[in-house]
């Protein structure tokens, strides 16, 4: 009779690799996120001017106000569960 153990050997190993690839990942996002919390902005490509449809003139970008950055998804994160520590703990 075969041993069906040797079998169900790599299905975990494969899991554990993938867990430790999606750790790693979020682990280089939020070092990212930590060091360099704002990223271009899409929409004038970091300039903080877009060109207005009929006039074709410069304008300030509305998604930006202009500054040519956007905060990350990650830094906004970070500092949503920062401030809900610092308020939930009593001193």
């Amino acid at each position: 009779m075969p041993s069906l153990a040797a079998t169900a050997t790599p299905a975990a190993g494969t899991a554990a690799v993938l867990l430790l690839t999606l750790a790693a990942l979020t682990l280089g996002y939020l070092a990212v996120c930590w060091v360099r919390p704002f990223r271009r902005c899409r929409r004038c490509h970091g300039t903080g001017r877009r060109r207005s449809l009929i006039l074709r003139a410069g304008r300030a970008c509305r998604r930006c106000d202009g500054t040519g950055e956007h905060m990350r998804p990650g830094r906004a994160a970070l500092n949503y569960f920062r401030e809900l520590h610092d308020k939930g703990t009593p001193r």
